[in-house]
């Protein structure tokens, strides 16, 4: 068994170490905050500065692989994930039956949670677990190196205190120091590839009131303009988030940090209009976030390993724009994955970077992708003009074929070219455009002189109101292409 040492205790950090204490390695972890997320996850959410972990108070969909991983790994942290007041949500659930089951349907499942919540059921796991010491407010300042062919890293220093391990894990998050620390013991630099995203977020969070009403009804959590996304995220314990997204260069972003100009604006939105009208209460004032980029930290380049006894997990090694919500999955599966292979990967780590690359590197390349076609669009206020595309995006809410393909590509199941591309998905939205000759792609937001005029206060137009459906869930007459968190 192992001698591990985990550098970070947030999600990726917690969730590695606990993985690897059930399979019985004697495990470290190093976390430069002495505090930790305890049994209040209102106190802990909204009022626990963390500046180094601004993605923290942003809301989040679990995606289907960090319920599918903790079924597997941690199951006692499932279940206590859910007594915390997180919920499930299958993809199907829109429409009032599922359709007849096909294999994998049932991992199509959305946890809605915040992410504070995950963070307690996995600290009073680790607490719980003897094989893992958590040694909280000690902050690791380096590496310590043996030199050789390519060096190997054998442990870390805290202070003036060295701690030896057989494989040390960076779960240090996006601003990791590991990388600088590897260049100044004289090891061949990390690959770094990262693309600014040029996408600003801004959120605030509600919750339902007791006596208010409970249910929006059937109304889709995301709606676009050319220039600006909006959605909702419903949460645990009757909270919910409305989230903003719009370009880095808006010139109205700052102005959006004011309440009552956020809530104004988010109510041209059918999405979060819906919300919004159930009278909730505003738990925060406006978070905003932004700088972001997809960044990729590889610990190996042409030659092979630039070290051995060091991988990288979580942000540290990926890190995608939140839109997507995948970085808690990428943190997850990569732990999973070095708890069964522990032993392998300290004595060489060259199958852990190569199953990195195969599992993960794909759905970083298509979020590169997609970035730069969004960032381009609502820097540019493009209109839609892929009838095809929008037909897609609009049908999978009234065809679970469709939608089934949606949630395949949504839950890391399957990439967008192979889920969209089947024959039956093609004929099923063949099917519905003949049934609509005359749809045409367009947003269901606001135009861009509606923004500008609420924002200067020249305007505050009554709230826009859903599409309304019929007992089967389907729109009313007029289709529209929605993009939906």
């Amino acid at each position: 068994m192992a001698r591990v040492a985990v550098i970070g205790g947030g999600i990726s950090g917690l969730g590695t170490a606990l993985m690897l204490g059930r399979r019985g390695h004697a495990v470290t972890l190093f976390e430069q905050d002495a505090r930790q997320a305890g049994d209040d996850p209102h106190q802990d959410f909204f009022h626990w500065p963390r500046p180094r972990i601004p993605q923290a108070v942003q809301p989040h969909s679990l995606l289907a692989p960090v319920r599918t991983v903790l079924r597997a790994e941690v199951p006692d942290v499932y279940a206590d994930l859910l007594a915390r007041g997180a919920r499930e949500y299958h993809d199907f659930d829109w429409f009032d039956e599922h359709p007849p089951h096909r294999p994998g349907d049932e991992e199509l499942v959305t946890l809605r949670t915040r992410r504070i919540v995950l963070e307690a059921a996995l600290t009073a796991a680790v607490r719980r677990e003897p094989t893992v010491e958590v040694r909280r407010g000690r902050r690791v300042d380096a590496l310590t190196v043996e030199e050789g062919r390519p060096a190997r890293v054998t442990g870390v220093r805290v202070g003036g205190d060295s701690h030896r391990a057989d494989l040390v894990v960076d779960a240090s998050g996006r601003r990791s120091p590991v990388p600088a620390w590897l260049v100044a013991a004289g090891c061949r630099p990390p690959v770094v590839e990262s693309h600014r995203t040029g996408l600003a977020y801004l959120c605030r969070w509600y919750r339902l009131r007791a006596d208010g009403p409970r249910d929006p009804g059937r109304v889709k959590n995301g709606s676009a303009a050319p220039f600006a996304f909006a959605g909702v995220f419903p949460s645990d314990n009757d909270t919910f988030a409305v989230n903003l997204v719009l370009s880095t260069g808006d010139p109205t972003r700052g102005a959006l940090t004011d309440p009552a100009v956020f809530e104004a604006v988010a109510r041209l939105f059918p999405a979060s209009a819906a919300w919004l009208d159930l009278a909730p209460e505003p738990q925060s004032a406006v978070l905003a976030m932004a700088g972001l980029d997809n960044r990729w930290t590889s610990l190996v380049d042409d030659d092979g390993p630039v070290v051995t006894g060091l991988v990288n997990a979580g942000d540290s090694l990926i890190h995608t724009n939140p839109t997507s919500g995948h970085g808690v999955s990428f943190g997850l599966r990569a732990a999973q994955y070095l708890a069964a292979h522990a032993d392998e990967t300290a004595a060489d780590p060259a199958g852990y970077h190569a199953w990195t690359a195969q599992a993960l590197r794909p759905w970083f390349d298509a979020q590169v992708t997609a970035d730069r076609v969004n960032g381009e669009r609502l820097a540019e206020s493009a209109p839609l003009t892929d009838r095809r595309a929008a037909a897609v995006a609009a049908c999978a809410f009234e065809d679970p074929v469709v939608m089934r393909a949606r949630a395949q590509v949504r839950h890391l199941v399957r990439p967008a070219q192979d889920a969209y591309g089947t024959d039956e998905v093609d004929r099923h939205v063949t099917a519905w455009l003949a049934g609509r000759p005359d749809f045409e792609p367009e947003h269901d937001g606001p135009t861009r002189d509606q923004w500008d005029a609420l924002v200067a206060g020249r305007a505050v137009p009554a709230p826009r109101r859903p599409e309304t459906t019929t007992a089967a869930g389907v729109p009313a007459p007029t289709a529209r292409a929605v993009l939906s968190p």
